[in-house]
């Protein structure tokens, strides 16, 4: 594997994140960890024993010791993320020479390469709290879900947070257009169509378009796309481990692509128009997308017909009220003018996004997102 050499180190060229810390002279054993570096997307700084600088063994993300250095490695300091690792199956002498380094794993390869490009991976992304994943529906089409999804990834960009916005329905029109970004380059759907296995959340987010502060997947233009399953579950796993928001924008039926979606979306919000045939369909959304998802709120819009309130329609529908959706005159036209939904903080869409956004934080800062926040309605 081609890479620099500088002293006692060793670079891979051409990567990006850095990764772990490799202690061994055997050069087989490095050529295999060098490999799976390279898989997990990270940069490796590679030793023949404890790295002589100050520091340096207890800065990096994690430290693999071949089985020929343990001897090397017995006084360095103890810490979390040491893993001995080797090819040898037999080797009755190898959970001694473990407990003398302090490694909290003892791996041998090939066996154990699948999971050990797994922690390499998320040990080079710094993988911590996930991602507060928000998923919107709509109760019938027209409901306003995409604009409510725009509005909310917007509102959380504008604060400083990390955000994705996903567009999961193929039949929406892009939600690019709403953020009048569907020209602008990077990756769409049709490029992760046959994604299989982990994705890097920082390779996932360095594709995509940037749009107002945020990072958006939408759908190509001209193609329509069948997202297997797989894809969707790669995709939606690697936005969540960059952490921060991720808000996804669901179509009303539930395919095997949208399960896996629900599936990763800790609260789910359905857009309801304050009519009785809207709240008739919503009910059937909310109990088809209610197998799958454990967090499910309504969130009404007006004009409501004759008799009908937002109370009444989350009660119809049988789900918590988040509060009620409401209205923005100007909206249409501040989208032509390329204005997303959201962006205009003291607009009233804006606010409504902004309390749910601090409500919903302040109860996921307690280890869970379950019932309403901050009370029944924002």
């Amino acid at each position: 594997m081609a890479g620099s050499l500088a002293g006692d180190g060793v670079a891979v060229a051409g990567r990006r994140r850095g990764g772990p810390l490799i202690v061994t002279e055997d050069m087989e054993l490095l050529d295999d960890l060098l490999r799976l570096c390279a898989a997990a997307g990270a940069e490796p700084e590679v030793h023949h024993g404890p790295p002589g600088r100050r520091g340096g063994w207890e800065r990096a993300p994690m430290v693999l010791v071949g089985d020929d250095a343990a001897a090397r490695c017995r006084g360095a300091g103890r810490r979390k993320g040491v893993m001995l690792v080797g090819r040898d199956q037999d080797d009755p002498d190898v959970w001694r020479r473990a407990v003398e380094i302090g490694a909290e794993y003892v791996l041998r390869l090939p066996d154990s390469e699948g999971w050990l490009v797994e922690q390499i991976a998320n040990a080079a992304e710094g993988v911590g709290r996930p991602a507060l994943t928000v998923g919107v529906l709509g109760g019938r089409g027209g409901s306003g879900a995409s604009t409510l999804a725009c509005a909310l990834a917007v509102s959380a960009a504008r604060t400083g947070k990390r955000t994705m916005l996903i567009d999961a329905d193929p039949l929406g029109g892009g939600i690019d257009v709403l953020l009048g970004g569907e020209r602008v380059e990077g990756m769409r759907w049709p490029d992760f169509a046959q994604t299989k296995g982990r994705l890097g959340g920082g390779a996932l987010e360095d594709s995509l378009p940037a749009l107002h502060g945020l990072r958006v997947l939408s759908w190509g233009r001209d193609d329509e796309v069948v997202i297997p399953p797989q894809a969707m579950r790669a995709v939606l796993a690697a936005a969540r481990r960059l952490g921060g928001v991720v808000v996804v924008d669901l179509p009303r039926r539930v395919d095997e692509g949208v399960a896996e979606a629900l599936a990763q979306v800790d609260l789910g919000l359905l857009v309801a128009p304050g009519e009785l045939r809207a709240v008739a369909a919503a009910k059937r959304v909310a109990a088809a997308a209610g197998m799958m998802l454990d967090d499910l709120r309504v969130v009404p819009r007006g004009p409501y017909a004759s008799g009908l309130d937002g109370g009444w329609v989350a009660q119809a529908i049988g789900l918590p009220l988040v509060g009620e959706l409401p209205r923005e005159p100007g909206l249409l036209a501040a989208q032509d003018d390329g204005t997303p939904p959201g962006a205009d903080a003291r607009s009233p869409l804006a606010r409504f996004c902004a309390a749910f956004w601090a409500q919903v934080e302040a109860v996921a800062d307690t280890g869970s997102v379950t019932g309403p926040p901050g009370g029944a309605t924002v």
